[in-house]
Order: C-alpha cells, then structure tokens, then sequence
C-alpha cells in the first residue's frame, strides 16, 4: 500500500502514466485508413481543450459500436486537455499497426519462449486474442475500436493521450501466478470447451455485449469471477483498477476524458474516492518469483530421493542394474512416445528420449524445453508465427501453425515424461523401498 500523507497534496506523490501527443501532420497516413465518420465535419478552426479540472470516466465493452459512439460524443462535449485510455504502450502501438496494416517484425528467442510461464502466458494471450477476435468479427467492430477511436478524436480536439493500463504480461504472469492449480485447470476447460461447443443461446452477440454494460450485469459478472477465481480476479481486475486509478490520480488537476472497460469503471471511482488504498506501482508491477515454495522443495526432493533410494541399494547388495536399465526406458520412453504423439520429428523424439533421464534428475531441467528446440530448429519457427498464433478458426488452423506445433511437442514431451515417471515410481522405486525397509 502507498505511504500517501492525507494531510498533504497527494498529486505530488502520483507519477503521470505515458503521454502521448498526437500532432495533427504526423508522417502516417492514418486517416486513409480510419473511418473518419462525420467528425471532419465538426470545427475547421483548432478547438481549444477546456482548462477545468474534472474527469468523465466512459465504460465500454471492447467490441462495441455503440461503445465507440459514446466515446466519440463524450470527447467531442468535453473537449478535455487528456484523454486517458485503458491501454499499455505496447497494446497501443499493436492496435495502430494492426489498423494501418503494419507488422513490425521482432526477433524471436524460442529458447526464452519455451520456458513454463512464457509458454502459459503465450498459449493464453493467443487464445483470448482471438476469442475476442472472433466476437468482433460476428458484430462488425474491432476489438480496442473504442480506444483507437478515442485516440483519434483527442489529435482532433488537441488532446494529449495517457495510457494508463498496466503492461499485459505483467499482468498475465501476475493472474497465473495468483491462481490455484484448480482454477488454472477450470479456467484451461472453460476457454476449450467454448471452441468445442460454442455459444448455443439465441440471444445476439450485440445484445448480450450491450447488457454487459449495464451496472446490474457488470455486478454479477464481476462477482462471479470474484468468487469462481479470487486469485485471478484480484491481478486481472482489481489490481488494474488500482493502476489506472493511481494514473487518473496523477491527472486530477487537468481536464480528462477516461475511456475504460465497463467492469472496471467503479473499482476505478472507488479507490480515487479513498485514494489512501491505492497501492504504489512497484508493488503492483512485481512479480513474485520465490525461491522457496513447497512446489519448488518437492521438485528438489523427487529427483534426489531418486538417486538416494539407488545408493541405499546399491550398498544394500541390491542389483540396481535392472532398475535403472528400466528407469531410463521408462522416463526416455514415455518422452520419446509423447513427443511423437504430439506430432514432433522423429529427431526431437530422439533428443527427448535421451535427455528425458537426465532432465528428471535435475528440477530446473524439462525434457520438452530440448525437444521443442529441436522440433522449432527443423520446422524453421519464426517471428511470422508468432504473428499468426491467435489467427485461426478451428484446431485444423492451429495444427498448421509451426509454433503451436513446437507448443504442443513441448506439453507432449513433459508429459510423456512424467507418466515414464509415474510408472517406474511404481514398478523400480517401490519394490527397492521394500526391499530397503521392509514396507
């Protein structure tokens, strides 16, 4: 929580978000790709921003004409000095390119990428990205219309624009990490079963976004969210609340138009009302990365029981020969198989194979990080799958893309080695803690 002395002015504790000044002849040539509806109509002279402190905050739903609409009726009225959006830098220039039809390509490092969190958080973003694609696509309006929208009319009326939402990894890696094992695997249902079995109400896409809207519903869903994954909600939205809400803080002494998702707009108008709640950013940007955690002792003591039990035996006049002869093909071979069932390479199979007994026995090692490079090496992986990784249709889409296709030898490989694992526990382990202890 923030050190904020009530009895001070506490602008001077908020540092200001982004600010971006939009000039009227930037070298783009935007406006040939934006619909410019009847706003060239409003004023030819330069229009004045209004000099008032105040803040009108607009709660939209992403994928929503009308939302669009508000947003560019409540500018135009208000004529702010700012116009707050509830976008980072990097979704911001990724909105713009996407409507001028840029991509900007960026190196890849497969290495990084492949690694447990980055993969979850890449999986993840893939898949939201293009369900909200997808609901944009039935009703006709881009998901972040809204924003871009709300861009272009503050260069019209010479507004600056603030982006005050918090960087999306940070805030991918926080929700995951904030949520239980059972929440991670009800929401990894939740977001597949809506591919299988879609939507089968006959209510219209455009209504139920409208009724999203509404403070009733906006209620219900955000308490059932609240309450269906508490450590989600808190990193996914209340926490963004408290973001945006230090960064609107830092903007009270100028005119401001905010133009932000409904379901946050009245956690945004809680914390400014009791601005001694909201936390400092540093705390609210870190991510934790614990050395000690029960998660992490059990990987430590897995692998070392293992070698353990081998020595006990070994000195115990026990023939461990057999034992690891079928600890190395069943953890290689339970690798090897689920690379291949996941669709790898018979080169990256091998690898998994010999790299699997050696992974097990080490806790920062998995068998399917060396498999997946392998199988990216010969399928060539680039920055232009990485691009297209959230563009598709159905699973048949996926399968052709060649980094999904990395994703999935990876999963395959991990968990091909894990139930090697689970079966030489029970036919090598057991029997010599038997024979060692008489159990």
């Amino acid at each position: 929580m923030s050190d904020i002395n009530q009895n001070e002015d506490k602008a001077l504790y908020f540092h200001r978000p982004p600010i971006l000044r939009i000039y009227p002849n930037d070298n783009t040539d935007s406006e040939e790709h934006i619909d410019v509806t009847d706003s060239a109509e409003v004023e030819e002279d330069i229009i004045e921003p209004i000099h008032e402190p105040s803040l009108e905050i607009v709660g939209t739903a992403h994928i929503s004409e009308k939302s669009v609409d508000s947003v560019r009726e409540t500018i135009y009225e208000k004529k702010p000095e700012i116009v707050a959006i509830e976008l980072d830098l990097g979704r911001y220039q990724r909105l713009l390119d996407e409507s001028y039809g840029v991509v900007r390509e960026e190196k890849m490092d497969l290495k990084t990428l492949l690694k447990s969190s980055n993969l979850i958080v890449t999986l993840v973003t893939a898949f939201l990205s293009n369900t909200q694609k997808r609901m944009g696509e039935d009703v006709g309006v881009k998901p972040g219309s809204e924003m871009l929208e709300a861009a272009r009319i503050a260069k019209e009326v010479n507004a600056d624009v603030a982006l005050i939402d918090r960087n999306i990894q940070i805030t991918l890696k926080r929700t995951i990490n904030g949520m239980t094992l059972k929440e991670k695997l009800t929401f990894i249902y939740e977001l597949v079963a809506s591919y299988l079995f879609g939507n089968d109400e006959e209510e219209s896409i455009e209504e139920e976004i409208e009724k999203l809207k509404q403070e009733d519903t906006i209620t219900e869903v955000m308490n059932y969210f609240k309450e269906a994954s508490p450590g989600g909600y808190n990193a996914l939205v209340h926490e963004r609340d408290a973001y945006m809400a230090y960064n609107l803080k830092s903007l009270e002494d100028k005119n401001v138009v905010a133009v932000v998702g409904a379901g946050h707009k009245q956690g945004i108008l809680t914390f400014l009302s009791n601005p001694e709640t909201i936390p400092s950013l540093d705390s609210l940007n870190y991510i934790k990365e614990s050395r000690f955690s029960i998660t992490k002792i059990i990987l430590y003591l897995i692998p070392l029981l293992f070698v353990l039990i081998f020595i006990v035996a070994f000195f115990q006049g026990i023939n461990i020969e057999g034992g690891l002869i079928n600890y190395l093909i069943f953890a290689g071979g339970g690798a090897f198989l689920g690379s291949l069932l996941s669709g790898s390479k018979i080169q990256s199979a091998i690898v998994a194979f010999l790299v699997a007994p050696i992974t097990v026995i080490h806790p920062l090692l998995a068998a399917g990080w060396f498999s997946g490079l392998v199988e990216g090496k010969l399928r060539k992986v680039g920055f232009d799958d990485m691009h297209e990784l959230a563009d598709f249709e159905t699973f048949g889409d996926l399968w052709h893309n060649k980094l999904f296709r990395v994703i999935l030898v990876v999963i395959g490989t991990n968990l091909g080695c894990t139930i090697g694992v689970l079966i030489t526990i029970n036919n090598v382990f057991l029997p010599y803690l038997h024979a060692i202890f008489g159990i």
